[in-house]
């Protein structure tokens, strides 16, 4: 910045701000209590010759870098940050930087700014944001797509993240003054859970998508509205550090509340609250997410508050069977029974799975086979209502998978994450029964497979959320061995494979990266589950 004979000394006096409520619409308000008249008259003392300017924030906007002591639903106060700086036009139309912010007492609400640069006018614009102004362009701001918080209920890090705002500072007498406008939107979110292996993590980051930009560098304009000019990105990403507590059942600013700046919008977000979990996986630490989707009109200058109940699709580890087995594989002796058979933890095994139909008749799969290229049906109510072959190769081919390697889920008393995300056969375009797609082909009478190797890892957004449903990574077991839980899931069919007699029948199995239909011993234990 060159140097002028002249300095001038710009000081602001930022008063509380009050915020709106937007998660339902409620506009709070405050009085202004934490500044005492004594302490409004204080000025910093500044250089002979200069003029002073006093900032004055504008109500009901968030308005400074460092926004604290934050009410969910109500007000907050707000402080300038030991290096906040600001830029102002002087007479010459150019904008020069500020130095550091100075203060005079140890109310960080009453700043003073010192620039070089001629001062005269009866009004200068006055910017505050994170980018450089270069000479003759027009005012920048980056609201970053990574964003740190460094404890809970800590918003020091606004400045940083992107907070930017305007004003025109006045001339009153030998001083100027000036409302700062504020531009950046901002979210609080404010997480809780009953659900005890959610109580046991941490949250180690919060990612915000949305269905446009949300973050990238945006120009300024005169009047403080945002215009993204490069970078745009729909994903904001606030780390946390070592983790915050999630063990509170109902919300606790002070445990989890997570802050991030947004670009102003209408957005439709989807919200992956990532957890850190050290205890209940049977391999060790484990980290993935819990999503949340809502709808946000993000405003300049308000505060929008977005609380979720963090829970978690919980499988009680009782579906596994052999093919049309009137009960489960380990049936009287599951994990949770007085006397449990069943393992847990991948690589485990236990003696007492179902080896003949002699000794375990309930637990044995159905063996007929009526003939070659014959089709046969599962007997049983509950492998009835699964889908057949050639149902389950529309779901194998047409439904869109989507693998989910990060989704949390629980069974058996233990937290895994992993799973697919199919279309719902209503929303599958010509979904039958009969024959597979593209062909005459009918599964329940000539035996093929059927692989799809284009499976997306783009999750659903909140519009397609309703056309889908999910299937978790179960694994299997074979000879009493649990196998790929967390790593592939394989789903039962109702139809025996006909070239094999009674030993084999269709089963629909995925893992990331690849989707198959094809047919396996009826003997393993797969999991029976209910189509969508």
């Amino acid at each position: 910045m060159k140097t002028m004979k002249n300095k001038t000394a710009i000081s602001s006096m930022v008063q509380t701000a009050c915020y709106a409520f937007a998660a339902v619409l409620l506009t709070a308000s405050c009085a202004n209590d934490d500044t005492t008249q004594n302490e409004k008259e204080q000025k910093t003392e500044v250089p002979a010759g200069t003029t002073a300017f006093n900032g004055f924030s504008q109500q009901g906007s968030a308005t400074r870098t460092a926004i604290v002591n934050h009410t969910k639903g109500a007000g907050a106060s707000v402080n300038w940050s030991n290096t906040d700086k600001i830029w102002v036009k002087d007479n010459a139309g150019t904008w020069n930087q500020s130095n550091a912010v100075a203060f005079a007492t140890s109310n960080k609400a009453q700043g003073t700014f010192a620039l070089n640069g001629t001062y005269s006018q009866a009004t200068h614009d006055v910017v505050y944001t994170n980018k450089a102004i270069a000479a003759g362009a027009q005012p920048q701001v980056e609201i970053k797509s990574a964003q740190t918080q460094s404890a809970p209920n800590n918003f020091d890090h606004a400045g940083e993240s992107g907070d930017c705002g305007i004003a025109s500072a006045t001339k009153n007498g030998n001083d100027y003054t000036f409302t700062l406008n504020h531009k950046a939107a901002y979210l609080c979110l404010i997480p809780r859970s009953s659900n005890p292996y959610v109580n046991r993590s941490k949250l180690i980051k919060v990612e915000i998508t949305a269905e446009d930009d949300i973050a990238g560098t945006y120009t300024i304009g005169a009047n403080g509205a945002l215009t993204l000019a490069s970078g745009g990105s729909k994903t904001i990403t606030v780390t946390t550090g070592s983790g915050f507590a999630i063990d509170n059942s109902s919300d606790d600013m002070s445990k989890n509340a997570t802050y991030a700046v947004v670009a102003p919008g209408n957005h439709k977000f989807r919200i992956r609250y990532w957890l850190r979990n050290t205890t209940d996986n049977p391999g060790g630490l484990i980290e993935g997410t819990v999503t949340r989707y809502v709808d946000v009109n993000c405003v300049a200058g308000i505060m929008t508050d977005v609380t979720a109940n963090l829970t978690l699709n919980n499988y009680d580890g009782h579906n596994y069977y052999m093919w049309d087995a009137q009960q489960n594989y380990w049936y009287g002796h599951e994990w949770d029974s007085a006397n449990p058979w069943q393992p847990f933890k991948n690589g485990n095994i236990n003696s007492n799975y179902p080896q003949s139909k002699v000794s375990s008749p309930v637990r044995w799969y159905n063996d007929v086979f009526p003939g070659l290229n014959v089709a046969y049906q599962a007997q049983k109510p509950l492998f009835k209502a699964l889908p057949n072959a050639n149902e389950m190769a529309w779901y194998t081919m047409n439904s869109n998978p989507r693998w989910d390697n990060d989704n949390l889920w629980s069974t058996m008393g233990h937290l895994y994450k992993g799973g697919l995300w199919l279309k719902k056969k209503n929303k599958i375009s010509g979904f039958n029964a009969n024959n597979i797609p593209g062909s005459s082909v009918n599964l329940c009478t000539v035996y093929q497979t059927v692989s799809n190797s284009n499976v997306s890892e783009v999750l659903p957004n909140k519009n397609e959320l309703n056309d889908f449903f999910y299937l978790p990574a179960l694994g299997f077991y074979y000879l009493g061995k649990l196998e790929n839980i967390g790593i592939s899931g394989v789903y039962w069919t109702s139809t025996s494979e006909s070239t094999e007699p009674g030993r084999s029948a269709y089963r629909f199995s995925f893992k990331k990266g690849s989707v198959f239909l094809g047919r396996n011993y009826r003997s393993y234990a797969f999991v029976v589950d209910e189509f969508k």
